[in-house]
């Protein structure tokens, strides 16, 4: 088990304690030791019981079921509380605005063991009554219950794209002559995808006894066919022959709207075997896929220049180091970043305000430029660099959290908010606007907040966000972690227009993070971001002197 699962498992562990009423000192406890476990540096499996014990909040009895747990055993505690505990009853655990002590309330006195009870009771204006609750509590529940039934079955594209080549590379060992391609929002290269689906050709004859064989179960009553693996994923494949390839190719990938606008531009043969031979024939330059949920005419326009692609990235910023809650050295986190062939790394550990991230205090920051400037040194200066970051939470009123005289020692500063996510687009957008127009401020971070499959965003007015951000040549961040692909592509060609950078950011919190840049880069080409408008696209030499510009 990662650090994350062992986490995750004695949060459960203590989600449920505390629902059962158990030693209130035990349930906080392992509450620590998870918090603990979560941000160590070290992974727990390379330690012996020794250096598990040392660990800060790990006791003897919390240790001994690591312990087991990290060689392969299950854990009996939590066992007996699964047992004695409905399963519709520990999904509500999961669900946001209610915790522990509330979800017993729901299940003792109003009887209510799923999330879809809780949902009709919300409905129903049940909770409204109940101690603790009131009007606002339910609807804030609600809310996060519609939003959890409206996402449910879909994947975030991280997801979808791991499940698919390893569904790919299982096709491609047993048929190596046959046609495989992705389709639909999966080839789209959607944030979320609600379905893992393949157009395919030239399959031998015997080719569903073999699936099967290898470990699948095909429903072929079905268009399209459904393969399910062992672990319960479901695959839909699309059959066509290799004459009509093209054109299926362009049905199956979709939307629908792009689909029927594309092929009413002229007449098509019936049989067309690529892609690229659709398009010729029509008379129109080639689309790449991840455009295609735009209408046809303002895709035609973003095709008219090359993309920005991953191959363009001289530098990757925001990230986090063990300065503040990332799992590797900012030394680690640079020399990994030089490896992967760029030429600058900007750090951006959280501010003081968040202090649940260990963030920095004014003296920590001068001490962390102590150290960068020492790096510094051991790098040719025309060849790699560190810029001195930080990510400055927004307050609630818009302000950054340090004061100037700290503020003008950073080479760059994104802006984010972090707390106080629940505001009207009118409060929300002056917020940032005010943040934006702090002269210290380089990239406004993640603007919407949103954590996709968990998390809605906050609404905001875009066009004035963007209006800000080139009054005050201020970037704007895509920031690439999977869960928030933010800002939406679909705000891209309004900032191109503005004149407004995009400076795609993977939010790093360990060396393997710095590769989800590669996400975030998908995510700016469905925008149709240009090289020009990319900001860690700069040369190094370019990206100092924007920087001292804007200072």
């Amino acid at each position: 088990m990662s650090n994350k699962e062992l986490a995750r498992h004695l949060r459960l562990l203590s989600a449920l304690m505390e629902l059962h009423e158990e030693n209130p000192f035990k349930i906080k406890s392992v509450q620590n030791a998870a918090f603990q476990i979560d941000r160590s540096q070290v992974a727990l499996r390379e330690l012996d019981e020794a250096g598990i014990l040392a660990l800060p909040g790990v006791g003897k009895s919390i240790a001994t079921k690591i312990i087991q747990l990290l060689a392969g055993n299950t854990d009996p505690e939590l066992d007996a509380l699964l047992q004695k505990t409905p399963v519709g009853v520990v999904e509500m655990l999961g669900i946001k605005g209610i915790g522990p002590k509330k979800v017993a309330q729901l299940w003792k006195e109003l009887e209510i063991e799923s999330p879809g009870e809780l949902l009709y009771a919300c409905n129903e204006n049940r909770l409204i009554e109940l101690k603790g609750f009131g009007a606002k509590t339910q609807d804030l529940i609600k809310s996060a219950l519609e939003f959890r039934f409206s996402n449910s079955g879909k994947m975030l594209f991280a997801d979808s794209d791991y499940q698919a080549s390893l569904f790919e590379d299982h096709l491609r060992t047993y048929f190596p002559q046959a046609r495989i391609e992705r389709t639909g929002a999966l080839r789209r290269e959607e944030n979320v995808v609600d379905r893992l689906s393949f157009l395919m050709a030239t399959l031998p004859p015997d080719w569903k006894k073999t699936l099967a064989e290898s470990g699948f179960s095909i429903n072929d009553g079905l268009t399209p066919m459904e393969v399910n693996s062992a672990e319960g994923l479901v695959f839909y494949l699309y059959l066509c022959t290799g004459e009509n390839w093209g054109l299926e190719q362009i049905r199956q990938t979709g939307p629908e709207a792009f689909v029927e606008s594309l092929l009413s531009t002229g007449n098509l043969p019936t049989e067309v075997s690529s892609e690229e031979a659709v398009f010729a024939t029509l008379k129109q330059p080639y689309i790449n896929p991840a455009l295609r949920n735009w209408p046809l005419e303002k895709a035609l326009e973003l095709s008219a220049k090359p993309l920005a692609d991953l191959s363009d990235i001289r530098g990757i910023l925001h990230n986090h180091s063990t300065w503040s809650d990332g799992a590797d050295t900012l030394k680690t986190m640079a020399d990994t970043c030089k490896a992967m062939g760029m030429a600058y790394f900007g750090i951006c550990d959280h501010s003081k305000s968040a202090f649940y991230a260990g963030g920095l205090s004014a003296e920590r920051v001068l001490a962390q430029h102590k150290e960068i400037d020492e790096l510094n040194k051991a790098y040719s200066a025309d060849e790699f660099r560190i810029f001195k970051g930080i990510e400055s939470d927004i307050l609630n009123d818009g302000s950054l959290d340090y004061p100037d005289e700290i503020l003008q020692q950073f080479d760059f500063i994104v802006a984010s908010v972090h707390s106080v996510l629940r505001m009207d687009e009118q409060r929300a957008t002056a917020r940032l606007i005010k943040a934006i127009e702090n002269p210290y401020t380089t990239i406004l971070g993640h603007p919407s907040g949103r954590l996709l499959l968990s998390r809605a965003a906050y609404p905001l007015d875009y066009p004035k966000i963007i209006d800000a951000c080139a009054a005050n040549k201020v970037a704007i961040e895509l920031n690439a972690n999977p869960y928030r692909l933010d800002i939406d592509w679909q705000w891209i060609p309004l900032c191109m227009e503005k004149g407004v950078m995009i400076s795609v950011n993977p939010d790093a919190h360990r060396k393997e993070g710095l590769t989800d840049i590669a996400f975030g880069m998908k995510a700016a080409r469905k925008g149709g971001l240009k090289p020009e408008f990319l900001l860690n696209g700069l040369e190094l030499k370019d990206f100092t002197k924007y920087l001292q510009l804007k200072k």
